[in-house]
């Protein structure tokens, strides 16, 4: 990063004031300072990361938004997003060029998948400061079924899972598709979990996240929770980060610093265990 700052610094001085404006463009911390106000990008209706009630974003990508902003002395602009068909598009349209209908770019975009892979083909953002690793989670109604029996016992069972998600591919399509018949598909996966602590359903597989924050929600409610690893399941969990523009690399080193130190005071973990969650932190962190 301070070689390819340096680059620009001394091609600025060779051409002259022509290059001054993107070499501004090259330094969005000052921007952002200047302006007062920090845009992040959040997802909508992503419980427990980011939701809106009674006219407020909650979540635990809202509070840490708002704790970034704070440390950085700026006033925080949160802008809902919604999800598009992949990730891919939502960097495009949260990130650096913007929606259709309007969507004004952030200066950050939180709960990005940290991966290298993904990072390669998405060469317009800077994915940064992975703050938690999340992984999917089978949960239960205690006495409803055996969660560490194998998946081809549960037939006949009341299965939930989000539409069109990773779990909903497993249960459907596992062993056959025995289980297809049983799945009840929800628009999301704390609705998912909700059916279960609600008693409308025996068995949920969603992420860690859903799961803890749905049992925090629903005021002392337990649920039995899988410790085997589920047989032909090829999720071992994920990194999650954040994402900058490519030429915003001073905004994203002043975040990456500012996650780094609330790790390690565990004012990050204490945001999480307001929403119910136990932090995991991420394995590229």
């Amino acid at each position: 990063m301070i070689g390819r700052r340096g680059l620009l610094l001394g091609a600025a001085a060779a051409a002259g004031l022509a290059l001054l404006p993107a070499l501004a463009e090259a330094a969005p911390l000052a921007k952002v300072k200047a302006l007062g106000v920090l845009r992040i990008a959040v997802y909508k209706d992503n419980r427990p990361w980011s939701w809106t009630e009674a006219g407020k974003v909650h979540g635990i990508d809202a509070d840490l938004a708002r704790a970034i902003a704070d440390k950085l002395g700026v006033r925080v602009d949160l802008a809902e997003i919604i999800a598009d068909e992949s990730v891919d598009d939502d960097l495009r349209n949260a990130v650096w060029k913007g929606g259709l209908l309007g969507f004004m770019p952030a200066d950050l975009m939180l709960h990005i998948p940290f991966d290298r892979t993904f990072a390669s083909r998405n060469d317009q953002v800077a994915i940064i400061a992975p703050y938690y690793r999340e992984s999917f989670q089978l949960a239960c109604a205690p006495g409803a079924l055996d969660c560490e029996a194998p998946p081809t016992q549960w037939r006949g069972k009341r299965l939930a899972a989000e539409l069109d998600s990773i779990p909903d591919f497993y249960l459907i399509g596992a062993f056959g598709g025995i289980l297809a018949k049983d799945v009840t598909h929800y628009m999301s996966g704390a609705e998912a979990v909700a059916a279960v602590t609600g008693g409308k359903a025996d068995a949920v597989l969603a992420s860690r996240a859903q799961i803890e924050a749905g049992l925090h929600d629903s005021g002392g409610r337990t649920l039995d929770r899988r410790k085997m690893p589920l047989p032909a399941f090829t999720s071992p969990g994920w990194d999650i980060g954040m994402a900058v523009k490519e030429n915003s690399r001073t905004l994203g080193d002043a975040v990456e610093e500012i996650v780094a130190a609330m790790t390690a005071s565990g004012e990050l973990k204490a945001i999480f265990a307001a929403h119910g969650v136990t932090y995991a932190p991420a394995l590229a962190a």
